[in-house]
């Protein structure tokens, strides 16, 4: 049995070319349109979108290359490009009825959701951002033996081959590894949970990789196009972030600022995982962002 969110319809939804995303869908209103990070599925959504769900209509997608959507061959390095991945969301939303919806997103979706407000202005009305920095920040601010941290971006950020051989011989122990280090509250993450997350990250390592190879390459293009150009997110930007300054040393809010003129940006003290560990914050931080 596929977990789901409680009250949810669960639909296949063709977005591209070839490519259908699996999305639990529920509740009636405005839309809301969540995207998950890294290492999860639509899943870890399940508490926040159940609220929301009660006066909007709540959109909850497996990325591409996640969980039960489709997963591409990344033959020409841009199938996990955040523009694709981008588009991927704003073809979900249409074909679903919306032409213009709010979005949040979690690490990995944080980024699809960054490019999805720079690319679709004129779609996204208001956008979330959890527990990431933009993708030429983040490249910035790791240095020295504080990178050590984050060496998983490394690893994936590699040519094909060898990172999908690596992780593959212990995927469990791979994906797990950041399961336990990234939370506080690990009764969060329950073991049903805990054991569907694993097992969509074990039956996906090729594009999990690509995803991230793309950070590293074809996203950071991009980016700095964007930057350089002054392009900026024209939408209310709401960012919720552990505090991550103190350990690496910079100032998370001024970073963003940079990039998002009308934000509110918050410290939070809970784990990486937020909408598990601390979903009454994270939905209190998104409805006052739809009233924005």
């Amino acid at each position: 049995m596929t977990l789901t969110i409680d009250g949810f319809d669960l639909r296949r939804v063709p977005v591209a070319d070839g490519i259908s995303l699996n999305a639990a869908v529920g509740g009636s209103g405005t839309p809301v349109v969540l995207l998950h990070g890294f290492p999860q599925t639509h899943l870890m959504w399940r508490h926040v979108a159940a609220d929301l769900a009660a006066d909007h209509t709540v959109i909850c997608p497996d990325l591409r290359g996640y969980g039960a959507s489709d997963k591409p061959v990344d033959s020409d390095g841009t199938s996990y490009a955040k523009r694709t991945m981008a588009a991927d969301v704003v073809a979900l939303a249409r074909a679903l009825g919306h032409e213009r919806f709010a979005l949040a997103g979690h690490d990995r979706g944080a980024l699809v959701a960054f490019r999805a407000g720079l690319d679709h202005p004129e779609r996204v009305t208001h956008l979330a951002l959890l527990d990431i920095l933009p993708t030429l920040d983040m490249w910035d601010v790791l240095h020295g033996a504080s990178a050590a941290v984050a060496y998983h971006l490394y690893l994936m950020a590699q040519p094909p081959g060898l990172p999908e051989r690596m992780i593959s011989a212990a995927a469990d122990d791979f994906f797990a590894s950041f399961l336990d280090a990234w939370s506080l509250s690990p009764e969060a993450l329950p073991a049903d949970v805990r054991a569907a997350y694993l097992a969509a990250s074990r039956a996906a390592v090729p594009s999990i990789v690509a995803d991230y190879r793309a950070s590293a390459g074809i996203d950071v293009t991009h980016d700095r196009a964007d930057r350089d150009a002054g392009k900026r997110l024209a939408m209310p930007v709401t960012v919720l972030q552990q505090d991550w300054g103190a350990a690496l040393g910079y100032d998370a809010a001024a970073l963003w600022r940079a990039w998002a003129p009308d934000l509110c940006h918050t410290t939070v003290s809970c784990g990486h995982f937020m909408a598990e560990e601390s979903p009454k914050e994270v939905t209190k931080a998104l409805r006052a962002l739809l009233t924005r």
